[in-house]
């Protein structure tokens, strides 16, 4: 009798762990919800899913972990794109004083705060929902850390800069939370960090021309976003459950990188029942060599080697360097 009450409950466990039949519920789940198919398309060429893979945590800064998808060893370089991280950080770990040189890194809050400071004094504070577009260019030193109690989470995307456009001066553009434009339309919202999508556009300014947004749909809400065909663009899933590119693709969930193919824009189905959250970017690829050592980046060996010995000498952009420590490792 026992013989046969566990055969019973090996049984009944072989069933409820079945791949095919968790597979069969999904489908009829998603097959109860409302469904806003895509009537008179503006995308008429959708971008095919190339390759699609998982952001693994690592070790970044001081104690922070970062998901990283773009800049790990599946894929260095998505021309313009250097890096995408996904950041999770609680004090007092962090990102102290470090340099960059030769691209833009583009800083989006999720949730929490960070400080920002650099060698040229300035100073301020990226909440929930903020976005700072920091060019580097020719040079900056700064730290960002955790400004709030508990974890912060954001993403960070480091966009390559052309030849003539790397050792420019650096600037900032701060943009916060209530003045980026938002926009909700049948069942999607987005957020128009940079570019434009349901005909709204953002103020940010782009030096390497990028596309930047940041979706929620719906349960049973769809979507078409075009894209200059000469672009790269990739998706990246933060919430939820989403089908991209084609109704024969097979659903993408968090933490996911999507690299889409050629083609005149993105098409995307929340085929779920809990809401769908993904940014969307693009950028015009820039088409040069690229050499990369840590925080620098420019076209060549030999201006690599220049920028560490500028960096190491404090000249050439990182004169300020010398001297400046931020007020976060003044009171560590």
């Amino acid at each position: 009798q026992n013989q046969n009450q566990n055969q019973n409950q090996n049984q009944t466990h072989s069933k409820s762990s079945d791949p095919n039949l968790r597979k069969k519920v999904r489908e009829r789940e998603r097959e109860k919800m409302p469904q806003t198919e895509i009537t008179n398309p503006i995308v008429n060429d959708p971008r095919p899913i190339m390759r699609k893979f998982l952001a693994r945590p690592q070790r970044e800064g001081v104690g922070a972990f970062v998901r990283r998808s773009i800049g790990r060893f599946e894929l260095k370089y998505f021309d313009p794109f250097l890096v995408l991280d996904e950041f999770s950080v609680s004090a007092p770990a962090g990102f102290p004083d470090h340099p960059h040189r030769g691209f833009e890194t583009v800083t989006y809050m999720l949730q929490g705060a960070v400080t920002h400071e650099d060698f040229a004094g300035h100073k301020g504070t990226i909440g929930a929902g903020d976005l700072q577009w920091m060019t580097a260019g020719r040079g900056i030193v700064h730290s960002e850390m955790p400004a709030a109690q508990g974890v912060q989470k954001g993403l960070q995307l480091w966009i390559n800069l052309s030849s003539k456009h790397k050792m420019i001066e650096p600037r900032y553009q701060e943009i916060p939370s209530k003045d980026i434009a938002e926009v909700e339309r049948n069942g999607v919202k987005v957020r128009v960090i940079a570019g434009e999508a349901l005909g709204t556009k953002s103020p940010v300014y782009t030096r390497t021309p990028t596309l930047y947004l940041d979706f929620t749909l719906k349960p049973g809400a769809s979507l078409e976003q075009p894209i200059p065909t000469t672009w790269n663009a990739f998706v990246y899933v933060l919430e939820g459950e989403g089908i991209f590119g084609s109704t024969r693709s097979s659903p993408t969930a968090a933490h996911h990188l999507l690299l889409l193919g050629a083609g005149d824009g993105l098409v995307a189905w929340n085929r779920s029942s809990k809401p769908l959250r993904f940014i969307l970017v693009g950028g015009q690829p820039l088409g040069e060599p690229v050499v990369q050592f840590g925080p620098f980046v420019m076209n060549t060996q030999e201006e690599i080697d220049q920028t560490i010995d500028d960096f190491e000498n404090c000249v050439n952009g990182f004169e300020r360097a010398k001297y400046w420590q931020s007020q976060a490792m003044t009171d560590s």
